[in-house]
């Protein structure tokens, strides 16, 4: 199972922006289909972006569209979540998981099985 690494969490004000990363040690995510998924208090968890295996297209949940970007860093072997116009709402621990399935040809927001990061606290608040 592959382990997890998130980060660059914080607390940032509305309307600012925040970059979170997600890695492995030792192992490289190109071959995984990667979701971003966010847990606020008393809430469900939320899939809110995913990317699949190589970079081969990305998915959003309605609530970060067009905020929200997930890409790929082939140098590193890495997956961030670039996150601009930020909303007290999208306070949350945010989780990065990778699909546990390797030959699934698309990405899902919520894997039914994955390994998933310790998670990382974004706060939006003034």
């Amino acid at each position: 199972q592959l382990q997890l690494v998130e980060s660059g969490g914080g607390l940032v004000q509305p309307g600012g922006s925040l970059r979170i990363s997600c890695a492995a040690s030792g192992v490289t995510l190109d071959r995984y289909a990667i979701s971003w998924i966010r847990q606020a208090p008393g809430k469900e968890r939320e899939g809110v972006a995913c990317i699949r295996r190589y970079g081969g297209g990305e998915n959003y949940a309605e609530s970060v569209k067009d905020r929200f970007a997930i890409s790929r860093d082939n140098v590193k072997h890495t997956v961030s979540l670039q996150m601009n116009s930020l909303r007290p709402e999208d306070t949350a621990v945010y989780y990065c998981a990778a699909d546990s399935n390797p030959y699934r040809p698309i990405c899902m927001m919520l894997p039914p099985s994955a390994s998933w990061g310790q998670g990382t606290q974004v706060t939006v608040s003034s």
